[in-house]
């Protein structure tokens, strides 16, 4: 589980940094300041649980087991595919009905939260 939870955090930096890229300067005189906004937004959210996906990778790698951490790893991916995925495309297609999908991402953020917070209290063990 180590070894994929790093490989997704890996994969979710290198397209952090890509979008974040294509949205400064790519998508800068394209959208409007609301949807850059938006887009800007997917983009921080992004890189935050990109961030914890690599902390809760290094702790399975250091050998700490927990069915918290495995959940937290999975609902943190899972999150930014729903919550930064619906911003990225709502900002780049003008959809509006895209943004409904944008709570489900945020409550996978805030349930992986909460795993990672269980795991702590009961010793990471």
């Amino acid at each position: 589980m180590a070894s994929i939870t790093l490989c997704m955090a890996g994969v979710s930096g290198f397209l952090a940094v890509a979008l974040g890229a294509f949205g400064a300067h790519g998508l800068k005189n394209r959208l409007s300041a609301e949807m850059m906004a938006v887009y800007e937004t997917a983009v921080q959210y992004h890189f935050y649980h990109t961030f914890a996906l690599l902390a809760v990778g290094l702790l399975l790698q250091f050998g700490v087991q927990h069915a918290g951490l495995r959940a937290a790893a999975w609902l943190f991916t899972l999150g930014m595919v729903l919550f930064s995925g619906s911003l990225y495309a709502l900002a780049l297609s003008g959809v509006k009905v895209l943004g409904a999908i944008t709570p489900i991402g945020g409550l996978m953020f805030l349930i992986a939260w909460a795993c990672l917070a269980v795991a702590a209290l009961r010793g990471l063990s």
